[in-house]
């Protein structure tokens, strides 16, 4: 039987190597023709399958197998244009992925000549582990290159980037000095000595990184007869925009707005110059609106005042809800956050109060991008959220002061430097590269 089987294939019988002749030629003439057409309409279906959002959240990167053998890409060959996608480039959600362990450990130390807050250098404090410096985001789907300082300075060569929001903001701020240390070295030219309006020119670049505290992103005044503390009654004018930035981004390049945990305090609002309700005001006469309705009017009155700048043709980046992960107790109830090690997927979910202020601001900002696309302004996402919702092990906790100073609120809110926070970072770049 084995023997007959490769007579046939050989051509020994008359009749098949004539039937042979003269049907080959056609059936190659046929496949010539379908393969292509087949994979054509194959890659453009993947390609539309993982698509660019409208929340810019699916970029352009190399695949899994590609990164090894390629360096890090420039910013035009990174792209949306489908025909080049089809040769070495695919669809990826960069903010869809898992922690994963990186023997490399981080791009930058306490020690590196940048300005790393005291409250966030937790190895000078004496952190006693380090595992938390040694994890890398992994994607699902594709690589997350490695940031390149210079090439983050040449894209953004004669731009001003501006970061609006509150002390995570400037964290993030903080840490993309340190990552682009290793390239170029900044004079401070900040207008005032406070460091919440803090100021670095790249001077071989032309370039300047703003930070421009406003932690309700509208205008607020303190309301408490007893004065300001960590939880004191604040007046908030939701329809207000705060002008300690509103009136510092009309010629801004790039603005990254964010804004989180400063929204959970006793807050009154008001529209119009009218009461319209409060967040855990205790007062009989006023309605309880919550939390979150005041967390979506200051992102509306944000974006619509982005909107109304005449002259302002930036990009603008909503960056997500930052996370916090006390456990034992609330942050002024003895809550700490003494986790070593992420969570998997499995054991924390993006839920509660994290997603509810996750999906409030999404809301607004799917409403401002597309308002956005009306007069040519481009609204981006910038979702850390979910990566940051799985690094407990991320914050500070009591590593953010010397032991004797006897402070016993523990900080599981801002990021210790270097640490996660530097993602974001690469997330930008990435983001960055595709407007190009």
């Amino acid at each position: 039987m084995k023997a007959s089987a490769m007579e046939v294939l050989g051509g020994k019988h008359t009749l098949l190597n004539s039937f042979k002749k003269a049907f080959l030629p056609i059936l190659t003439l046929v496949l010539l023709i379908t393969i292509p057409l087949y994979l054509s309409n194959t890659s453009s279906s993947l390609l539309r399958s993982l698509n660019i959002s409208s929340n810019a959240t699916s970029i352009s990167l190399l695949g899994k197998n590609d990164l090894a053998s390629s360096p890090l890409q420039s910013p035009k060959t990174i792209t949306n244009d489908s025909a080049s996608a089809k040769n070495t480039h695919h669809r990826c959600n960069i903010f869809q992925g898992n922690w994963v362990p990186d023997s490399k450990g981080p791009y930058y130390t306490n020690e590196t000549k940048c300005l790393i807050d005291d409250r966030q250098n937790c190895m000078k404090f004496g952190r006693p582990d380090n595992e938390f410096m040694k994890r890398r985001w992994k994607p699902d789907e594709c690589e997350l290159p490695l940031f390149d300082p210079v090439q983050f300075l040449e894209l953004l060569r004669g731009k001003t980037l501006a970061f609006v929001g509150d002390s995570v903001g400037r964290n993030q701020m903080q840490s993309l000095v340190c990552l682009l240390a290793s390239a170029a070295y900044p004079v401070d030219v900040s207008y005032i000595p406070d460091g919440k309006f803090r100021r670095w020119f790249y001077q071989d670049y032309n370039f300047t990184i703003a930070a421009l505290w406003s932690p309700q992103l509208v205008r607020a005044h303190d309301a408490d007869p007893d004065g300001f503390s960590p939880n004191s009654l604040m007046n908030l004018y939701l329809d207000e925009a705060d002008e300690a930035w509103a009136s510092e981004v009309e010629n801004v390049d790039i603005v990254i707005i964010s804004a989180g945990q400063w929204f959970f305090r006793p807050f009154i609002y008001y529209e119009k110059g009218q009461v319209v309700g409060c967040h855990k005001c205790n007062k009989k006469n006023i309605t309880d609106l919550t939390c979150y309705y005041g967390y979506k009017m200051a992102f509306r009155t944000a974006f619509r005042t982005l909107l109304s700048l005449q002259n302002f043709k930036g990009l603008i980046f909503l960056r997500t809800f930052s996370p916090d992960h006390f456990e034992n107790g609330d942050w002024n109830k003895g809550g700490n956050c003494v986790r070593t090690r992420p969570f998997t997927k499995q054991e924390r979910k993006l839920d509660g109060y994290n997603l509810e202020f996750y999906l409030t601001q999404v809301e607004e900002f799917k409403v401002a991008e597309k308002e956005g696309r009306e007069r040519n302004l481009k609204f981006r996402l910038l979702d850390t959220t979910e990566a940051m919702i799985l690094r407990p092990d991320g914050h500070p906790n009591q590593y953010g002061h010397w032991p004797h100073e006897n402070n016993t609120l523990a900080d599981c809110v801002h990021w210790c430097m270097p640490g996660p926070v530097d993602t974001w970072n690469e997330f930008l770049l990435q983001m960055l590269k595709m407007e190009e």
